[in-house]
């Protein structure tokens, strides 16, 4: 069996996933960053099966995917705070110490209406990588429970260790908090 039938068959076409299109492209390129990050025959491997539709499913790929995605989601949820931060700041200096209306208030409220369209766009990215994440997860825990089946009855084999404890963030989830207070701030 060649490298690439083997490849191909530790892999799903990534269209039968549940994903729309724009989580599609978002896995795609998920994994082309891993790739490109990783440079070793798995790394390839997941190159090459993401070009052909593919999601590699063995625990090495899957493992190295949800850390790319964590860290994204960890970059848009810095970003997300530094936007609310922001627009606390635009609300506050709309009125000045007496009350009453600054000369610029209208490019501030358009400032606030621009942040919020920006908080709306990354929760949206937030929760498309956070579906696609919950979906590798569930893979990688199969493909985790497969190895393990495959070694019990194989005989179990020394050489390979079974990975415990992958820490409390992998299996929680975050909440970016923002979404619940979106329809008050436009008013």
């Amino acid at each position: 069996m060649s490298q690439q039938q083997q490849d191909a068959s530790n892999a799903v076409p990534d269209t039968q996933l549940g994903l729309t299109e724009d989580e599609i492209q978002l896995l795609r390129h998920g994994q082309q960053a891993v790739a490109a990050a990783g440079g070793s025959t798995s790394s390839r491997a997941a190159s090459r099966a993401s070009s052909q539709g593919l999601l590699m499913v063995d625990t090495s790929s899957l493992t190295a995917l949800g850390r790319h995605f964590d860290r994204v989601m960890q970059s848009i949820q810095q970003r997300l705070d530094y936007l609310m931060q922001q627009s606390e700041i635009v609300t506050l200096s709309v009125y000045d110490r007496a009350g009453n209306l600054i000369d610029n208030a209208d490019a501030e409220i358009a400032r606030y209406h621009e942040i919020m369209a920006q908080i709306d766009e990354l929760e949206l990215d937030f929760d498309r990588i956070s579906h696609i994440r919950e979906i590798v997860h569930g893979f990688r825990q199969r493909a985790e429970e497969l190895e393990r089946e495959l070694e019990r009855a194989g005989g179990g084999s020394s050489s390979r260790r079974e990975r415990h404890g992958h820490g409390p963030g992998h299996s929680s989830h975050r909440s970016h908090g923002h979404s619940s207070s979106s329809g008050k701030r436009r008013t």
